[in-house]
């Protein structure tokens, strides 16, 4: 059973949402602490106000493996974002707002409409901003029959506080690891302390879950899987990520170590990250996560590494 239909037949899971609501009338859902009252409207940083917008949804066949099984991962891409990266390849969605406002009740018909077409799971997709519409979307979703694993798929820029509040309610995390220097989070998404905020934040998510957990069918059921795209000239910092993944989080954490960076949006504004990767600098990042001990590693993924350099 996923794990939020407990709390719901508890009567717990309508606390959560209070919670949840609570903290946009001074939002501080996400590390930006903006301070608005987004029950009223006002936006913030990442330019959502009281209601959700939604850029697409439906069955999804490029995400990690364990996600995607035969039957595709059913991701709801949210519009904006609380990060700024200058690299974005979805940046019409994360930057440019493209998307349409959503009410609780159509994002609920939405997730039943992706467990009705045979999904495995729910793939929200950047709902840091926007974790209070999603609970209230999926508290009347569950009272009609929802019943798939909830997959938290988040650029890492996280609330401790807001993931306290999804204890019990998200069976799989799939954050971003995207940094180690935070001068280089500074400048190429717009962000502070995302280090330290990022380190909290899946300490936070592997306390809740645990090593990510794989069904005889080959489909992740619950736990922490964790992404991190290497960029040119090791600007992501790989070493010092895969260093902590391997010492403070589990050795026996699954990451998709990603190789499909290519130059996108303001990339070009940056010589550094003007050029695609290389295939050498993703074979050294594939060996320091080995090095570190890590041996769960998705990087055949077939967005990334295959197609990019046929290995």
């Amino acid at each position: 059973m996923t794990a939020y239909l407990a709390l719901y037949r508890s009567g717990r899971l309508t606390e959560r949402v209070k919670a949840a609501l609570a903290l946009l009338e001074n939002c501080h859902v996400c590390p930006h602490n903006c301070g608005i009252n987004r029950l009223a409207g006002e936006k913030g940083k990442c330019r959502t106000g009281r209601l959700a917008l939604v850029s697409s949804y439906g069955p999804h066949y490029g995400e990690e493996t364990p996600l995607v099984g035969k039957r595709g991962s059913g991701t709801i891409f949210f519009t904006n974002c609380n990060l700024k990266c200058l690299f974005c390849q979805n940046y019409t969605i994360s930057q440019l707002g493209d998307g349409s406002e959503v009410t609780k009740e159509q994002l609920a018909t939405i997730m039943l409409s992706l467990q009705a077409r045979g999904c495995h799971n729910i793939n929200f997709v950047s709902p840091t901003h926007v974790v209070p519409q999603i609970l209230e979307a999926l508290e009347i979703a569950t009272k009609l029959g929802l019943k798939l694993p909830l997959v938290y798929n988040s650029g890492g820029y996280d609330s401790v506080e807001t993931l306290k509040i999804l204890n019990g309610i998200m069976d799989i995390y799939m954050p971003d690891m995207k940094y180690s220097d935070e001068k280089i989070a500074q400048e190429l998404s717009g962000i502070e302390h995302y280090p330290s905020i990022n380190q909290a934040a899946l300490k936070e998510m592997h306390r809740q879950v645990g090593d990510l957990q794989i069904d005889e069918n080959g489909v992740a059921t619950r736990g922490l899987l964790i992404r991190h795209l290497v960029l040119p000239h090791g600007l992501a910092g790989t070493k010092g990520i895969v260093k902590f993944i391997a010492q403070d989080i589990s050795q026996n954490s699954y990451v998709n170590i990603m190789a499909q960076y290519h130059p996108c949006y303001k990339a070009f504004q940056i010589p550094q990250l003007a050029r695609p990767l290389s295939k050498q600098e993703f074979l050294d990042a594939v060996e320091l996560a080995q090095a570190a001990g890590l041996h769960r590693l998705d990087r055949f993924h077939p967005a990334t590494a295959r197609a990019v350099f046929k290995l």
